[in-house]
This record gives structure tokens, C-alpha cells and sequence, in this order.
């Protein structure tokens, strides 16, 4: 087992790398950290063998970090910038992963420090077009493409597709990981909407139609990046 832990200063990034991390049965999760202030005080307590480590975050830069540590464990950087790609291979890091990141991609990061090959059909996911949902006891088809967007009620999910409202005793961050990830995206803890739906945005919220959906402000830095080179 390689125990790793994730550095990054973004809740969302976080929570996509330790859902990432859950679906490769060789790595072992010791926990996340906002900064490198944090990180490196768990590192004196704990054996740890991988940082996932993204690289502008306040205090402490990635790159600061990794230079300040006398027996630093391997790294992995996950960044949204290209920028640092050079210094990184400098410091010797397994790989440079670019926000957002896939499983695939992050996987085949990972496979380097358990000396897996990846066959070609690994490579590739396969896309699917639709998911079922359990409504009173019957799985309901539901075609990703008709999805507008998903709205949390608590412990139930409303989701809007062009035709119905589908209503399911699910929470969001379950359902998140079921959407592909290049076709939807979570811009509040209370929403998913549909990328090919989005017809407008501003800095506080999402437009679809006449519909007005709030961008949290924990999501906001990562939304406005991913809509904006889209």
C-alpha cells in the first residue's frame, strides 16, 4: 500500500482527488491539508509515501514546500498551471498533473510508483450516455444529455431534465461521482448543472435560461477557471 495524503488549498479539488485516491485499491488515504503549514507538521508524526501537492496556495507555494523538506516522500504536483512544469522535473516529481484532473490521467500518474503498466483499455473510459435512478423501489433511465441541472434538498436530490423533475433519496456528493465529470460540474453544495446547458455566468452565478443557479463560494475559483477556458 503507498499511503498518500493531498495538499491543496481548494475544497473541491480535495474532494476530487480523494475520490480519485478511493477507486485505486494500492493507495492508502491518511487524510487531506489546506496548506503546507499543516501538511508538514503531520509529516514529522506520520510515514507518508506520496503528497499529492498542488502548487499556488497561500503561505506556503507547492514548489516552497517541497524544497523545504529534508526527506520529502514522492510528489505528485496537481496544479491548474502550466507554468512550473520545468522546475518540477528539476525536483525530480513523479508527474505533473493539470487541473481538472481525470481518473484516468491521474491513475496513470499513480501507476508509476506501483510499477503497473496500463493495458490500453485502461486508457480510455467508456462513455456512457445515461444512469439509473431508484424512485419508489423502480429504477427510472435517466439520459444524461436531458439533465439540466441537480438540486440538493437535504438528504433527496431534485434533478431537471428538459422534460420532468425527478426526485431521489440521494446526497449530491454521491451523485457527483456517478456524472461524468466532462459533461457536468458542481458550482454549489447544493448544485450540478450541465455544462452544454449553461448559456450564461457571472462571478456570483450560473444561468441556464431563465434560471438562475448561486456559484458557492467555495466552488468559485475552480468554476470560474473550468467555464472560462471552456
Amino acid at each position: 500500500m503507498i499511503k498518500c495524503i493531498v495538499v491543496d488549498d481548494e475544497p473541491l479539488a480535495r474532494s476530487l482527488l480523494e475520490t480519485h485516491i478511493a477507486q485505486v485499491p494500492f493507495l492508502e488515504y491518511l487524510g487531506s491539508f489546506k496548506n503546507a503549514v499543516l501538511a508538514s507538521d503531520f509529516l514529522t508524526k506520520n510515514a507518508v509515501d506520496l503528497i499529492l501537492l498542488d502548487i499556488q496556495m497561500p503561505m506556503l507555494t507547492g514548489i516552497e514546500f517541497l524544497k523545504s523538506l529534508q526527506a520529502p516522500p514522492k510528489v505528485i504536483f496537481t496544479t491548474a498551471y502550466r507554468e512550473y512544469a520545468v522546475e518540477s522535473y528539476e525536483l525530480q516529481v513523479v508527474d505533473y498533473l493539470l487541473k481538472p484532473i481525470t481518473f484516468n490521467r491521474f491513475f496513470q500518474a499513480v501507476s508509476k510508483l506501483n510499477g503497473i503498466e496500463l493495458e490500453d483499455k485502461l486508457a480510455v473510459t467508456p462513455e456512457i450516455d445515461h444512469i439509473f435512478v431508484q424512485v419508489n423501489k423502480k429504477n427510472i433511465k435517466v439520459v444524461l444529455d436531458s439533465i439540466v441541472y441537480v438540486e440538493s434538498l437535504k438528504d433527496y436530490l431534485k434533478i431537471h431534465t428538459t422534460s420532468e423533475t425527478i426526485v431521489v433519496k440521494k446526497q449530491i456528493s454521491v451523485f457527483a461521482n456517478v456524472l461524468p465529470r466532462n459533461k457536468f460540474l458542481q458550482v454549489h453544495r447544493s448544485y450540478i448543472v450541465s455544462l452544454t446547458k449553461i448559456t450564461a455566468f457571472t462571478h456570483q452565478d450560473i444561468e441556464i435560461g431563465n434560471i438562475e443557479i448561486p456559484m458557492g463560494g467555495s466552488f468559485k475559483k475552480q468554476v470560474l477557471r473550468i467555464l472560462k477556458a471552456s
